[in-house]
């Protein structure tokens, strides 16, 4: 069954000196400051759209990779996700350059060649990386602990 999943922004002001507020229809987040300054140059105390890209990308990716694992006849005890969005001004202006997926698991039996190639596929098929391939390089560095 498709779901529809839905946010609200709201902006006051020109592009450069204006302010707005971001939030998701759930309650769970609400009125998180934005403004361009804070995608563009250091975030104070203001969020962007890229850091909450960022934040969809590793919790889609931790759900990628844990179903990757499992169906692999693995269980995660932990998987620490972080996932690093560049903005970047080229040619044609600003866009999502990259995300740069690093995670770190504990994954007691997986040897590490198992477990790369399930990062890597995690990386390829979760739902957000889909979303941004062809437009946005995308890269995995992944860890398993001991």
């Amino acid at each position: 069954m498709d779901q529809t999943r839905s946010a609200t922004a709201v902006w006051q002001g020109d592009l450069a000196s204006g302010t707005g507020v971001v939030g998701g229809a759930t309650g769970l987040f609400s009125d998180l400051p934005v403004s361009w300054p804070s995608r563009t140059e250091q975030p104070g105390g203001r969020t962007s759209p890229e850091e909450l890209l960022a934040a969809a990308h590793a919790s889609c990716y931790c759900m990628a990779l844990s179903g990757n694992l499992g169906r692999a006849g693995h269980t995660a005890e932990q998987i620490e996700t972080r996932a690093d969005v560049t903005f970047a001004k080229g040619e044609s202006g600003w866009s999502v350059a990259s995300s740069h997926i690093t995670v770190r698991a504990r994954v007691p039996g997986m040897d590490d060649s198992a477990f790369q190639a399930a990062a890597e596929a995690a990386k390829d098929g979760c739902p957000i990386s889909r979303a941004l391939k062809g437009n946005v390089q995308l890269s995995v560095d992944a860890t398993l602990e001991g």
